[in-house]
């Protein structure tokens, strides 16, 4: 079943009204993401203000959700003795059977559990959806005496959840962002029907052909004697045709009763419907027609064939949605406050948890698609931006500017914001945040050279691209000396201008998008969010985002011994139970076994969770948490920048046929990226840098060329951690080549030179002109001579002010068709990342020992010596396009 964007409020309203002291506590299974841990506050601070208890499980993939269900899900169940109860699963779940995952589906212990009463609101911003979650749902089977009954269930139409349902049933309930009534239609269909439909294959109709052949076969006999018994009944009615009358009634009521029909007539009766029969002797009209005989009844056998084609239609159309790739939604911090906004419930608190959810999705490879133009030649808004745009209202309307600081921020106007108003200002602001990372935190220089958008497009990994850097800096007037301060303790007259000198040298270094510009339908285009703790610090939700997603994949401490180091005794043992007990999605077992993890080992997935949790909390104590994490966001970005400058400058990423691929075998940083978090951020680092590479070289953008598997060795556990990442790598911003920038300035150059002659030329012209014509006019004495020229002066100014501004819009209009897009792409579908279907159908054909647990399929763990077969298994599939 799915809930409606509508009507998110319904099942929360009468989970309030029917929640009592007694109530079980509502479960939280939350994936280990910055946005579900956004999420997870919205929804525990609406909790806590009703007084309805809960209980937040973080789970790390399909392994620990199956034993979340085991013990929390099941224990609810009436079977189990419960009385029924909430689960909801914030970022997990909506890929896979998840009543097949929690156990709730009662295949292990064959009992029924149709009625088990607890309900699973799947909240998850990956796709595609499993439509066994979206769709099933509206029908209930009941136990009778003479046997199962199925019922339609009240409040469910073909999946949808209505108005007056009515909780307490059960089942997984899908909540909508709106793309499943816009988008899911033809799915829906195809769905409902395959439900009405019989089981049938193409076995079945061959052995009930074979059966029919056998029946006709036996009634060949029958029928002869059949045709025998009709031909002697004939001739015994031409012999008794000159009989009396008594003996001619029943031979007519015998013939009246033959298969041939008889034809209508004038006379009969009309009641009866029996109509009267001319004798032979009585001549037919000419224009009577002789009625035809009916159709032949299609035979059952046909009536299969198109039954089996149709389910083949309806099963190809679900194929192709299954096909179509995994990718990201609307952000799940975005739902929980849409939810709190019709509770009428938002707060400051709330909004910016949802900034810093959606944020970290803008920040994550797997949500980033290419910007798109309609017919018109226009850019169109994706959901992202259109987001976006709702905050920044949300943030106008909850943080009004006080009269007395209208004046100064207008001053201040594109200015980073790094301090607060006031001592007690908690307010949230719009800033122009330049894409630099941790500025605040950090020097200017450290804060660009980490800078993923930047360190690869100046090629910091070369000699030349710092040399590259520091020309940059010293265009921008900035020394390096100056660049190597705290950005707070740079000079302010430096601050306030730097983002001015930013956007006059950036675009001479392929650096378009580096600060946010006033391009906007707002003027406000890629402009950040900022919030104050008081005067002690101002921090941006981008900050925010990397610091708790450091903390999730670093942990604590850069320092401490990583997770996967732990298990250095039992190196395969949390292979093989996880993976054997791992029911959904497909993934390879393996022979062998070991034994169950020790009790001394410390649970890294509650540990980091709750590390990130309290320091995404709005109070003090949370930005202490906050700022002490930062070491641990510096320690990962100077890995990345290390580990990715190695592989370039070395030459390790190969082109294979349909991606690229490179391997971490060794280095000081392998063990911090054998985690996938880590990992993830290094292969969106080193496939920008790729993209760069190849655009500069002035070679058309290809998704096999932005497809890329980076591989991490994991030499405790003897696997390599595999990441996939697809096509749209680059964020939807065009690299140009070193030969369009020189051609762009010099039709630049050109342009304004050209601009320039006939701007003289008019000048020269229009002066001459006005000239002859006072010279008449003084000369007929009609106007004073000074008069005159002080007028003609002004008129000059406006008609060249006026030509230079018509010149320039023109020129705005030339580069913005010369910017075209250069390939379209399909609206749906683009952007999916195919690595997850190419996974599991490698791991089917070759028999590589891979664990698929991942929420994100994309991510696997393969064993190290079938890493060779599985690559080379892997660059025989299609995995973009």
């Amino acid at each position: 079943m799915y809930l409606p964007r509508g009507q998110l409020s319904q099942l929360y309203t009468h989970l309030v009204k029917t929640t009592h002291a007694l109530s079980p506590p509502l479960i939280i299974l939350t994936s280990l993401g910055v946005d579900a841990l956004c999420a997870t506050r919205i929804l525990t601070s609406l909790l806590r203000r009703d007084y309805i208890q809960y209980h937040i499980e973080p789970v790390a993939g399909y392994s620990e959700l199956q034993r979340a269900g085991q013990k929390f899900a099941l224990p609810l169940t009436r079977r189990k003795g419960g009385e029924g109860g909430v689960v909801v699963c914030i970022g997990a779940g909506g890929l896979v059977d998840l009543e097949e995952v929690l156990g709730l589906d009662g295949t292990e212990g064959e009992v029924d559990m149709s009625d088990h009463g607890v309900e699973v609101w799947v909240i998850d911003a990956r796709r595609p959806w499993n439509l066994g979650n979206v769709f099933w749902g509206s029908t209930a089977v009941q136990q009778s005496e003479d046997g199962a009954a199925v019922m339609r269930r009240q409040g469910v139409e073909q999946g949808r959840v209505m108005p007056n349902y009515r909780p307490g049933k059960g089942g997984v309930i899908v909540w909508d962002d709106g793309e499943i009534e816009s988008e899911l239609a033809a799915e829906r269909d195809a769905f409902m029907a395959l439900q009405d439909m019989p089981e049938i294959t193409e076995e079945d109709i061959i052995m009930e052909g074979e059966n029919s052949e056998e029946e006709v076969d036996d009634e060949e006999p029958s029928s002869s004697q059949s045709r025998k018994r009709k031909s002697s009944a004939r001739d015994s009615d031409d012999e008794g045709s000159d009989g009396s009358g008594e003996e001619e009634r029943p031979l007519r009521r015998r013939r009246s009763n033959s298969s041939t029909p008889i034809p209508s007539s004038p006379g009969g009766n009309p009641h009866s419907g029996q109509a009267e029969t001319p004798s032979s002797s009585q001549p037919r009209s000419p224009g009577a027609v002789m009625p035809s005989s009916p159709p032949r009844a299609p035979s059952a056998r046909s009536l299969r064939r198109k039954l089996l084609k149709l389910r083949r239609k309806h099963e190809g159309t679900l194929e192709a949605y299954y096909t179509l790739g995994t990718s990201n939604s609307e952000p799940i911090s975005s739902m929980l406050y849409s939810l709190a906004s019709e509770l009428g419930r938002e707060d400051n608190d709330m909004l910016w948890s949802a900034i810093v959810g959606i944020s970290s999705v803008d920040l994550s490879p797997f949500a980033r698609t290419k910007r798109r133009r309609n017919e018109a030649g226009k850019r169109v808004l994706d959901k992202a931006e259109q987001i976006r745009e709702v905050l920044q209202d949300e943030v106008r309307r909850l943080n009004p500017v006080p009269e007395d600081e209208i004046r100064r921020s207008q001053s201040q106007y594109g200015v980073i914001q790094t301090k607060a108003r006031s001592p007690t200002d908690t307010s949230i602001r719009l800033s122009p945040e330049p894409r630099f990372l941790l500025i605040r935190h950090w020097s200017l220089y450290d804060s660009m050279l980490h800078s993923p958008y930047l360190s690869t497009r100046l090629h910091i990994w070369s000699d030349a691209g710092r040399k590259r850097l520091h020309k940059l800096l010293a265009k921008m007037g900035v020394s390096l000396q100056e660049a190597g301060k705290g950005y707070i303790h740079m000079d302010m007259a430096l601050k306030q201008s730097l983002r001015e000198r930013i956007l006059k040298f950036a675009p001479q270094y392929n650096l378009d998008h580096l600060v946010p510009g006033e391009n906007g339908r707002r003027g406000l285009e890629g402009w950040g969010f900022v919030r104050s703790w008081g005067w002690k610090a101002t921090l941006s939700a981008v900050d925010v985002a990397t610091i708790a997603s450091a903390i999730l994949e670093v942990g604590a401490d850069p320092h401490l011994p990583q997770a996967t180091n732990t298990a250095s005794h039992v190196p395969q043992q949390s292979y093989a139970c996880r993976v054997r007990s791992l029911p959904t999605p497909p993934h390879s077992d393996t022979d062998t076994s070991g034994p169950a993890a020790a009790p001394g080992d410390p649970d890294w997935t509650s540990t980091r969770f709750y590390a990130a949790f309290d320091a995404l909390s709005p109070t003090s104590e949370g930005l202490d948490k906050l700022l002490k994490h930062i070491p641990s966001a510096q320690h990962l970005a100077r890995a990345i920048l290390r580990t990715g400058s190695a592989l370039i400058a070395k030459k390790q990423i190969r082109h294979l046929r349909s991606f690229r691929m490179g391997v971490v075998k060794d280095g000081p940083d392998t063990a911090l990226f054998s985690h996938p978090g880590a990992l993830v951020k290094l292969a969106a680092w080193v496939s920008e840098a790729v993209a760069v590479l190849e655009a500069e070289k002035g070679r058309k953008s290809r998704e096999a060329d932005e497809a890329l598997v980076l591989a991490c060795l994991d030499e405790a556990r003897g696997v390599y951690v595999v990441v996939g990442l697809g096509g749209g790598a680059q964020g939807g911003k065009s690299v140009r080549s070193k030969a369009e920038i020189k051609a762009r300035e010099e039709k630049k150059e050109k342009r304004a030179e050209t601009k320039a002659a006939a701007k003289a030329a008019r000048a020269i012209k229009r002066r001459e002109r006005k000239a002859r014509q006072r010279e008449r006019e003084e000369a007929l004495g009609l106007i004073d001579s000074d008069a005159e020229s002080s007028h003609s002066h002004s008129e000059s100014d406006a008609t060249e002010s006026s030509a230079s501004s018509s010149g320039s819009d023109a020129s705005g209009s030339d580069s913005e068709v010369n910017e075209a897009e250069a390939q379209r792409r399909k609206s749906r579908g683009y952007g999916s990342n195919k690595f997850g279907l190419a996974f599991q159908s490698v791991v089917e054909e070759t028999g590589a020992r891979v664990r698929i647990d991942s929420f994100e399929h994309s991510v696997v763990e393969v064993r190290r010596e079938d890493l060779g077969g599985f690559l080379e298994g892997l660059s025989l599939r299609g995995v973009v396009g």
